[in-house]
């Protein structure tokens, strides 16, 4: 490996100790219905995230809830000897891309058929901390 190689991979390996990232790929929904309830978490502390989540209605909110958990013990494994509290988590990005369709045909009058798209998507949360030390 050449230097200027190995000098970037440091870099980016020091830049990925202090991002937290959690990804949640072939989730059976359909990205717009799941980028409703992503953008309510967007920007929001975590504590809050988590109980917006737990009392929405939409089904989405149950693997987003998920995901945010597993975000949460992704940074605890990270930083074993700090508490959630104090280091003020919040949900710094989270995006939703669209991933593979399901194509299926459903039977129409007069012989014919049109296909249903079932559409599923990853989804990627990114947490920030508003601690002045990090």
């Amino acid at each position: 490996m050449g230097v200027r190689k190995k000098l970037r991979a440091n870099e980016l390996k020091e830049a990925r100790k202090n991002t937290y990232v959690a990804k949640l790929n072939g989730c059976p929904t359909s990205p717009r219905k799941m980028r409703l309830v992503a953008d309510l978490i967007r920007g929001v502390e975590v504590e809050k995230a988590l109980s917006i989540l737990k009392f929405n209605p939409k089904e989405a909110s149950i693997n987003l809830e998920k995901l945010t958990l597993s975000a949460i013990a992704n940074w605890q494994a990270k930083n074993e000897d700090a508490s959630i509290e104090d280091a003020g988590l919040f949900i710094k990005e989270i995006y939703v891309d669209s991933a593979s369709m399901l194509k299926r045909l459903r039977t129409a009058p007069q012989g014919r058929a049109h296909r249903i798209r079932k559409r599923s998507n990853h989804v990627t949360m990114v947490l920030g901390t508003n601690n002045l030390s990090n």
